[in-house]
């Protein structure tokens, strides 16, 4: 579960989507009272020596 923005009790919908390309990114495991990321994920790169083929699926709800 994503929050909408900083302060705010609002969540966003998540819509799963056919994977593209594999990137790298860096996340926060802190979560708020609601389950929520506290701190937004940030792009660290673009993989291109990785197709989604190459990565496990995220089967998360």
């Amino acid at each position: 579960m994503l929050s909408a923005g900083w302060g705010t009790k609002e969540t966003l919908r998540v819509k799963p989507v056919e994977p593209l390309l594999v990137a790298e990114v860096a996340v926060d495991v802190s979560l708020d009272t609601a389950g929520r990321r506290r701190h937004p994920v940030r792009l660290l790169c673009v993989r291109t020596d990785l197709t989604p083929a190459d990565t496990p699926r995220h089967l998360g709800t």
